[in-house]
């Protein structure tokens, strides 16, 4: 049994991996292929994960999908109690949008806050035929009405932790973590 100032492994890296593969191939068959499919990923971690999607596709599909990032801090509902100097990361995404597939892929679906902030950014490059969410992790505990339309894992989670995620080119290592706060 975990101490309680121990964090808990929830996914390693060969865990990681095959949830990534599995939410490759869901992606594809919700979209009946790939045709006009763009594949988001938030700041900073999801555009990582974008990534290993996106190759995973490449992988049995033959074809590269496309990819964009996107930045949501100056649409974050609580922008002003975060930072005085907040960081803004880069947003890259066609300048038009409209009537492209999107799947929003983000690390941790918590609140849904961070989700509805990616849903005002992306309507600013136009209007969508329809967007799907992909996260890694969905942890519940919703505050708005947003739920992940393909998920790695459902991890079980009190109000008093937070789930860490880490990915080799950020952190060095790949791995989901459970944290006592």
């Amino acid at each position: 049994m975990n101490s309680p100032n121990k964090d808990r492994l929830v996914l390693d890296a060969k865990m990681i991996e095959r949830a990534l593969k599995r939410m490759a191939d869901e992606i594809v068959e919700q979209n009946q292929g790939t045709d006009a499919l763009l594949v988001v990923g938030i700041q900073t971690r999801g555009v990582y994960l974008t990534e290993r999607l996106v190759h995973n596709i490449e992988q049995v599909e033959g074809v590269r999908v496309a990819t964009g990032k996107l930045d949501i801090t100056l649409y974050r509902d609580d922008l002003r109690h975060v930072a005085i100097q907040p960081t803004v990361r880069s947003t890259d995404l066609p300048s038009d949008i409209t009537g492209m597939r999107i799947v929003l892929v983000d690390d941790v679906l918590f609140t849904g806050r961070t989700i509805r902030s990616a849903l005002e950014a992306l309507v600013d490059f136009g209007r969508p035929a329809r967007i799907q969410l992909a996260v890694l992790v969905d942890r519940g505990h919703r505050e708005l009405p947003i739920q992940a339309d393909i998920s790695g894992k459902d991890v079980v989670s009190a109000q008093n932790e937070e789930v860490v995620v880490k990915v080799t080119e950020v952190d060095g290592v790949d791995g989901v973590w459970i944290r006592q706060i």
